[in-house]
């Protein structure tokens, strides 16, 4: 179904590169991984992730996503997630590539189609990932693009245009409507980002449903519902996410005590922090901050 030479040139391009910082392309970000992992908790932000070699396995709430070789991730709001590798080794590394989706280049996208171009968009909001299998177009597009990085005196012209070329592809692509929503100002899901950030950046707070709601320009029902389809959470789970990654965090980059820990992420009760950090990350906020500091990378 995939053009085999794309994605034997994409795998080497990525392998080749791999570890080296900076990229001449702003915005890629490329992986390699050679062994598979136990799920680890992360905050996924805006992306697309396309797939050369191996797999991988995302869970957001309730929801379980598998991608491999020839497939694409879209992400379009922060979520917390937790992923691992399903298939990855020495021989055969799991291998992809990820480029930011920022919403001012596909609202400038969007006003240089028009609408006419463009299927009518969709009243609902969208799940906040998908995935599904890359088109050819969109692989040519992405191969070309790493070529840059053999190239890096190109970059800076030729980088910008196959980049717009590439969220074309998603644009009018098989998740174009997700995709669209992240550049829509009053899309559904430009509201629910709002929610989002207001939770990330006052993690600490107490939540109020209504406060939130109001924020989003809806009545707390529907945002509550919307939020639930964008996140597989609800806004209490979701703001309980984020203090545990940022408990985590704390515990791996400093020495405070655990209770300290707790008590500056938000929680009021040391017990139930380590109650639900350890259901979150498999082992008690001590343990694993000894872990943690002893070298282990968290991802």
């Amino acid at each position: 179904m995939y053009p085999d030479p794309d994605l034997q040139e994409l795998r080497a391009l990525i392998d080749r590169h791999a570890g080296r910082a900076p990229l001449a392309v702003d915005g890629l970000r490329l992986t390699r991984a050679d062994r598979p992992e136990a799920p680890t908790a992360s905050l996924a932000r805006p992306v697309l992730a396309v797939v050369a070699q191996g797999s991988k396995r995302l869970t957001l709430g309730d929801r379980v996503y598998d991608y491999g070789a020839g497939q694409y991730l879209v992400v379009s709001v922060d979520l917390p997630v937790a992923g691992h590798y399903t298939q990855a080794g020495p021989e055969k590394p799991f291998l992809a590539c990820g480029l930011a989706l920022e919403p001012a280049k596909i609202a400038s996208l969007l006003l240089d189609a028009g609408t006419d171009a463009l299927p009518l968009p969709r009243r609902s909001a969208p799940h906040g990932l998908a995935v599904c299998d890359a088109p050819a177009e969109l692989l040519d597009a992405t191969v070309r693009l790493l070529r840059l990085l053999d190239r890096p005196g190109d970059a800076p012209v030729l980088a910008p245009l196959i980049e717009k070329e590439i969220l074309w592809r998603l644009i009018t692509g098989e998740q174009g409507a997700l995709v669209r929503q992240i550049g829509l100002a009053d899309s559904q899901l430009t509201h629910i980002s709002r929610a989002i950030r207001w939770i990330r950046d006052h993690h600490t707070e107490t939540l109020r449903i209504e406060d939130l709601a109001r924020l989003a320009g809806m009545s707390a029902s529907p945002f509550h519902r919307h939020f639930r389809a964008v996140t597989a959470l609800t806004p209490i789970q979701y703001q309980k996410r984020i203090r545990l990654q940022e408990a985590r965090l704390l515990l791996m980059s400093s020495t405070e005590d655990v209770a300290d820990v707790g008590f500056a992420v938000g929680y009021d009760s040391a017990s139930q922090f380590s109650r639900e950090y350890r259901r979150a990350f498999g082992r008690p906020p001590g343990q694993d901050a000894v872990r943690l500091r002893g070298g282990a990378q968290m991802v």
